[in-house]
């Protein structure tokens, strides 16, 4: 079965081309769109670079309007969600996440950091369906209703979605994976910002019921 991979990036250039080698070295993946999100460094030039579908958003949308682009143009019933700035991603990670939907299995599955770094693997033992690395069928993310507003809070809606409507989630372990924290790319102050309003974007959603 064919599968789309969506990875929203903004200002990821240190780290998006180690994550697109390892993505592009999977048979099963027929389709990788990259969603640029209005960034000011060198992520979509790296991108194309790799060959693969590069949508250079003309401003920031956050989160959830990143994925909501690639949403509108994957062609796939299959969507792996991937961050752009994973460190130390393997065939075996993307393996893991995706055969248990392609076998039908599963309608989601959900990566959790394990033995990556202390900081990465504490934040996810904290809220571990906070995680953006995930594969699930498109049916389930068009479910989102107003994706493209929802920033942050788009894992925190999977979460509530999947659960109200009974769907079968498997966590996955993905193990020696990490991720730069926010604080490191962006600087103390305004990384520490980007993550307030992360908390905040997902303390609204999970305020709001889905029905």
């Amino acid at each position: 079965m064919s599968v789309s991979v969506i990875i929203p990036a903004y200002n990821e250039e240190k780290t998006i081309g180690n994550v697109l080698r390892s993505v592009k070295s999977i048979p099963l993946i027929d389709e990788i769109i990259v969603v640029n999100d209005s960034s000011n460094d060198d992520t979509s030039l790296i991108a194309k670079n790799y060959g693969v579908c590069v949508i250079d958003m003309p401003e920031n949308t956050g989160k959830g309007g990143a994925i909501s682009a690639g949403l509108k143009i994957c062609r796939f019933e299959i969507i792996l969600l991937l961050d752009a700035d994973l460190i130390g991603l393997k065939m075996n990670h993307i393996y893991d996440l995706l055969i248990p939907v392609i076998s039908d299995d599963f309608d989601m599955t959900v990566g959790i950091f394990k033995h990556g770094r202390t900081v990465t693997d504490f934040a996810q033992k904290i809220a571990p369906r906070l995680s953006g690395q995930r594969a699930l069928k498109k049916k389930i993310l068009e479910q989102i209703g107003d994706i493209d507003l929802i920033g942050y809070g788009l894992e925190a809606s999977l979460t509530k979605l999947v659960k109200n409507k009974s769907y079968k989630v498997k966590e996955v372990y993905l193990k020696d994976l990490t991720h730069l924290t926010k604080e490191e790319k962006m600087g103390v102050m305004s990384g520490f910002s980007s993550r307030m309003k992360m908390y905040w974007d997902i303390v609204k959603v999970m305020k709001k019921n889905i029905k």
